[in-house]
């Protein structure tokens, strides 16, 4: 059983960013950390070609439920906000990913323009002014041509190893630190896209990419070349787009889009195990499984809404809501620690426990 522990509420200081520069329908401008002993989160958001970071206090009591089982929540302290200076982006940045670096404290930031250049940064989490290893990528294009939403996503098991989707190009770089893998081709524009943790077929390998292109879910090997990579194609129902693909630890993969249904599929045998129809009230542009239980997922609707529930029940759990449209959806890692942030300024950081 999955229940909230805290859902806290903090304002962005105005003084740091009062006017953030509107996003695309996918929300993918913000990561969040949590800090050692769990009573603070670091939220990192980009506005524009500048990064942010926000030191939000989760200290709080269990939260209240209001109308239609709405978590209501308790305002915030920010400990403290920061500009970070090692993302020196030409454009406007459209993604933002965080993986566990070497060390306990030490963080590996990865941003990407709307032109796919790509910037990763090792951030010490305990002093700022330390110095660590820093890259960055220019587009294979050299960045000609026109922007569009771009996408970043750290390989689980290899964190050298990240990939960078360009929706108008129709391709996915996948990169070795600065060093260029390979690139792959896509049939659609991708909207969304996941490594595939610990699948059986790879041996945890996490040479799968899941890819989310118009309505289709593609899964691409990297270590193969026949049909550029592409080993399965999954396609939904005509007319609906897929917005969002997020992998589980045991290597399930789920989708959801314009449809409002959640699809769960077995990497095993590539068919839907189960699927959460009507679990938002508008398109879903954001999902995440449960690092506590695999059986929960978090859907994250553009109606301001984010709900955890069951996915092989179709059961809801709990659910909040954000006072405008989302510009940044996100969960740790490691810890059911989920994270909105609004064009109003406010971030939303819930934080939920087994009981």
């Amino acid at each position: 059983m999955l229940a909230p522990r805290s859902l806290r509420k903090a304002s962005i200081p105005p003084s740091l960013l009062s006017d953030p520069t509107p996003s695309s329908l996918q929300p993918t401008r913000l990561a969040v950390h949590v800090n050692g002993d769990g009573s603070s989160c670091s939220a990192y958001l980009a506005s524009g070609c500048r990064v942010y970071k926000i030191e939000i206090s989760m200290d709080g009591a269990m939260p209240s439920k209001g109308k239609e089982s709405l978590l209501i929540p308790d305002n915030a302290q920010v400990i403290s906000s920061s500009v970070v200076d090692r993302c020196p982006h030409r454009s406007e940045i459209q993604s933002v990913a965080l993986a566990e670096g070497e060390g306990d404290n030490c963080l590996i930031l990865g941003t990407v323009d709307s032109y796919g250049h790509l910037i990763v940064s090792c951030l010490d989490i305990v002093a700022d002014d330390i110095d660590r290893i820093s890259y960055s990528v220019p587009p294979r294009d050299c960045g000609v041509g026109e922007g569009s939403w771009a996408g970043i996503c750290f390989s689980p098991n290899q964190r050298s190893m990240v990939a960078v989707a360009r929706q108008l190009c129709k391709s996915i770089d996948i990169y070795d630190q600065d060093i260029h893998v390979r690139s792959l081709r896509t049939l659609w524009y991708p909207s969304s896209f996941s490594f595939v943790q610990c699948s059986p077929q790879v041996n945890e390998s996490s040479s799968l990419l899941a890819i989310a292109e118009g309505s289709q879910l593609s899964i691409w090997d990297m270590r193969m070349n026949n049909n550029g990579g592409c080993v399965q194609r999954i396609s939904g129902s005509i007319g609906d787009i897929i917005y969002s693909v997020c992998s589980s630890p045991s290597g399930l993969i789920a989708i959801g889009g314009t449809d409002r249904a959640v699809t769960i599929y077995d990497p095993r045998r590539w068919s839907a195990l189960s699927r959460w129809v009507g679990c938002s009230k508008y398109e879903i542009t954001g999902l995440s499984f449960s690092s506590v239980d695999q059986s929960f997922i978090y859907v994250q609707g553009v109606d301001y809404e984010i709900t955890c529930g069951r996915w092989k029940e179709s059961k809801r759990e709990f659910s909040f809501r954000g006072d405008s449209n989302w510009l940044g959806f996100s969960k740790c890692a490691n810890t059911d620690v989920v994270a909105g942030w609004c064009e109003s300024g406010s971030i939303f950081v819930a934080d939920a426990r087994q009981l």
